[in-house]
């Protein structure tokens, strides 16, 4: 797994020669969120993300929706490290006229998504500008005796999501104008903090599908030097919302695994004595993790394309397709097709 994926590439070239501090727990994407030691054996969990291009492309547009969001992308990576939610800084550009109601219901928006995740808005910034941009930081708190980070499965391990797959990108597709029929779906994902906070207690490593399942399965096989073999078929492992679409479009269900927006459920691996208790306490909070498949010794993601024999699918290549084709859902299922056709003719030379 030595290519380059181009996401990581330049941001290795942004952060070469910036000072950082020994106190910091991981390495350069080796988790969603910083984790930096405090006296007392606490970790403290630091994000930041932003609404950029997501508002530059149309893919929110709902005031509501996009206050909802700005908070959602960081209590996600929140989640992602179980971390106990200390609090939030805003940075809010608005437009300077904006619509009658745009504020309230961004706000409004802000104010459900902090109560969802437990979040306190503890202050930021404000502007005008000719367009809306979004962004926080997100600061939550963890136990030093209980890391979780991108690191650490191991093969035997079983691999989860927190719940089904495929909806962001089923929601993208119609958002952007990629020929989805129908009215557009709901898309306001659920923060994942309290589920988060028991994967910490059970989980070798974990990651968040903001960039879909793929890229995640991606990024912890560069990091671990494992591969994962997928047991469902993909159409088992899509929401509703994404599995109407696939029906809808004749689209082969694994595209909505492969991004570029996700859905931003957690992805986890657990070793497998522990996984059993961990179910039955996961139960106990109402909560049926999606059991994808497992940790397996060679590199790369194992699954099932069309219903046939599993092959090694090519997330190299499914994750630079955001730097080649953009925000343009046409071209990026366009580029899909052509893996999918690919996987199919070189399954067909090794039967002849």
């Amino acid at each position: 797994m030595n290519s380059v994926v181009l996401e990581n590439a330049f941001l290795e070239r942004l952060v070469a020669g910036l000072p950082r501090t020994p106190r910091q727990r991981n390495g350069l994407q080796e988790s969603d969120a910083e984790l930096v030691s405090l006296p007392g054996g606490l970790l403290l969990a630091v994000t930041t993300d932003a609404l950029v291009e997501e508002l530059d492309s149309g893919l929110y547009r709902d005031p509501y929706q996009i206050g909802w969001m700005t908070v959602l992308v960081n209590a996600s990576d929140l989640a992602a490290v179980g971390a106990e939610p200390l609090g939030l800084l805003l940075n809010q550009t608005f437009p300077v006229d904006p619509e009658a109601g745009y504020v309230e219901r961004l706000q409004a928006g802000v104010a459900d998504a902090c109560r969802a995740a437990g979040l306190a808005v503890l202050g930021g910034d404000t502007s005008f500008g000719p367009r809306p941009q979004m962004a926080a930081v997100a600061l939550g708190l963890v136990p030093g005796s209980t890391v979780l980070t991108r690191k650490g499965c191991r093969p035997g391990d079983l691999l989860f999501a927190s719940g089904p797959l495929g909806g962001g990108a089923a929601y993208a597709l119609g958002a952007l104008g990629g020929g989805a029929p129908g009215p557009l779906p709901r898309f306001l994902p659920a923060p994942r903090i309290r589920e988060g906070q028991l994967v910490r207690s059970y989980a070798s490593a974990a990651i968040d599908t903001s960039d879909g399942l793929l890229a995640g399965l991606d990024q912890l096989v560069r990091l671990n030097g494992v591969g994962f073999s997928l047991d469902l078929d993909p159409a088992s492992m899509l929401d509703d919302g994404a599995a109407i679409l696939a029906q809808a479009t004749g689209v082969p269900p694994w595209f909505f695994l492969a991004g570029p927006h996700g859905e931003f459920e957690l992805l986890f691996s657990v070793p497998a004595p522990r996984a059993e208790r961990f179910r039955a306490e996961a139960r106990l909070l109402g909560w049926e993790p999606l059991v994808l498949g497992s940790v397996i010794p060679e590199p790369g993601v194992r699954m099932c394309l069309d219903g046939s024999e599993s092959v090694i699918l090519d997330t190299l290549a499914v994750r630079n397709l955001g730097g080649h084709c953009g925000t343009d859902p046409r071209r990026y299922l366009e580029a899909l097709h052509r893996i999918h056709e690919s996987h199919h003719r070189e399954r067909e030379r090794s039967r002849s």
